[in-house]
Parts: C-alpha cells; sequence; structure tokens
C-alpha cells in the first residue's frame, strides 16, 4: 500500500500542468488512510525516529509541536510527497528535525498548490526538493510563489537565490509587499541597480528582510561617511556600514586616525575610498598600520 500511495503521489508531481483528477485525489487520501490503522493510540516520538529518521533526542524536542496528532495518516502522506520530490531519508529527517509541522500540512491543500505554482516558473522536482529543503516551513505557504517569482530576476537565476537562501532563509518568509520590495525600490532609488542588490545581500544577506526605516539609517550612515548616492563606492559604504551603530563608526574612526596617524581630513578620504576600513578588526588595522609605518617607512599621508 506504501507503494501504490507513492505513486499516486509520484503521479501528481510529475503532471503539475494539469490539475490531479478527483479520482486520483480520492486514491491518494484511501492510500494514506488504509496505511494507517491506529488501534493502539499514535506514539508520535516512534513514528518521528523509526518512519521520519530523527534521532531520539531530535524526535523528543519535535514531539512537543506534534502531540495533538492522532494518526500518522497527514505525516504519512507528507513523506510520500517530499520522497517524490527526491529527498532522502536523510534529507527528510532534516526538513522535520528543523520544522515538525511541516508533518502537519495539507499535501493537497497546500504542498501541490505550491508545486504547481513552482513548476509554472520552470523549476524542476529536485529544484523544488532542494528548495524545501532550504526553507522549511516558508514551503508551507502558499506566498512562497510569488516570492520565489520576486526574486528569480532580481538575483539573476534560480542558482544565485538559492545560494541567497542559505545565507538567509527569511528571504522567503519576510513581507514582500512591506518589507522586501520597499527595500528594493529604495535601494534602486540610491543609484543601485539589481546586480548590485543581488552582491549587495551576499555580503548583508539580511538587507532586504530588515525593517525599511533601518534601511534608510543605514542609507543615511553610509552619506555620512562621505560617500553619496549614485557614486561607484556607494554599494561598498552601504556594506560596510550596514548594522554598526554610530558609536562603533565613531569609534572606528578614532582608532584609524591613531593607529594611522591620521587627520580628520586624510582619515575621511581613506574611509571614502575604502568604506571596508570600518569592518577590519583592530587587531587587523594595527598589523598593517605598524608595517606600513615603521617597516615600510611610509608616511601616514
Amino acid at each position: 500500500m506504501l507503494r501504490v500511495r507513492e505513486s499516486i503521489v509520484s503521479h501528481l508531481l510529475s503532471s503539475p500542468s494539469a490539475p490531479a483528477t478527483s479520482a486520483l485525489r480520492r486514491l491518494l487520501s484511501a492510500a494514506a488512510a488504509a496505511i494507517s490503522p491506529n488501534p493502539g493510540g499514535f506514539a508520535v516520538e516512534d513514528y518521528l525516529v523509526d518512519t521520519c529518521g530523527l534521532t531520539r533526542p531530535q524526535a523528543l524536542k519535535a514531539s512537543t509541536k506534534l502531540s495533538h496528532l492522532k494518526s500518522p495518516a497527514n505525516p504519512n502522506a507528507v513523506l510520500s510527497f517530499l520522497s517524490g520530490l527526491g529527498l532522502s531519508r536523510a534529507d527528510v529527517a532534516a526538513v522535520v528535525a528543523k520544522d515538525p509541522l511541516f508533518l502537519c500540512a495539507g499535501v493537497e491543500r497546500t504542498l501541490l498548490p505550491v508545486v504547481d505554482g513552482l513548476t509554472g516558473l520552470r523549476l524542476s522536482r529536485s529544484e523544488i526538493g532542494g528548495l524545501v529543503s532550504l526553507v522549511h516551513s516558508a514551503f508551507r505557504c502558499r506566498s512562497v510563489v510569488s516570492k520565489v517569482q520576486y526574486y528569480l530576476p532580481l538575483f539573476g537565476s534560480l542558482d544565485n537565490l538559492l545560494r541567497m537562501l542559505k545565507r538567509e532563509t527569511h528571504l522567503l518568509s519576510a513581507d514582500l509587499d512591506k518589507v522586501v520590495k520597499p527595500n528594493a525600490v529604495f535601494l534602486r532609488d540610491c543609484g543601485l541597480g539589481d546586480c548590485d542588490i543581488a552582491k549587495l545581500c551576499v555580503s548583508v544577506p539580511r538587507m532586504l528582510t530588515t525593517n525599511p526605516e533601518r534601511v534608510r539609517a543605514m542609507v543615511a550612515c553610509a552619506q555620512g561617511i562621505g560617500v553619496p548616492r549614485g557614486s561607484g563606492m556607494f554599494r561598498q559604504a552601504l556594506q560596510a556600514v550596514a548594522f554598526l551603530s554610530e558609536e562603533k563608526i565613531a569609534a572606528k574612526v578614532d582608532y584609524l586616525k591613531n593607529t594611522f596617524r591620521w587627520s580628520d581630513a586624510q582619515v575621511s578620504i581613506a574611509v571614502c575610498k575604502a568604506p571596508n576600513l570600518l569592518r577590519k578588526s583592530n587587531a587587523t588595522l594595527q598589523q598593517k598600520s605598524e608595517f606600513l609605518l615603521s617597516e615600510v617607512g611610509l608616511e601616514p599621508a
């Protein structure tokens, strides 16, 4: 019966462009029900270990979120769904350990429509499976389709998007209309193209998912160190000051002045030409200063 159900789910997943027939859906439900007799109660923790492949400590932690489950029917359907996307047992265990509630997702109500939508964006089944492995709970929301659709042209390719998601999984859970899009529009207004925004997000993954007011404050800070919007160094300046407080920036500027024996004007020139100096550790700056001033014999200017 397990093979029957997996075959049905595989068929549904292999033909996402056409809606699944009601007969197939009934067969899926019947298969899930047939494999889920529950005469003696449902031991969630044991199920997580024996069927999902979690370790006992992982299962103990995950089971606290699944205490309401009375039957393995829906979890079984979810596991078949994940298997149909090509996830290995280890992949499935990782997804369930990260997001136990994935086992409660409606396969036909939520997961299959998401697959339909992503397939419409020309993602393959294996690519969709890779997305599930990365974003877990975000995949349980139908809005994931519109978000992937928005990010694909912004980041240039699915591979770039997947690399970004490894660094910032909140890209697919952040509010697209209230947070992400306003941030992207504002950054474009600052003279950054989509390629610049993508590069900025590689170094500062939370840039698009941060409160827009905070992003505006970062831009003001970048301008405050002497790098105007639209200049060639603006992306590097924004990258350098992102999530640094004004106090930390001021302290770094003072350290640069003292360590390299620069005047106010000289440190301003240095920071404008190389904003990432603000991200260097004091130990690194001290080492560079000793080498350039003492060993090489350069003047501070």
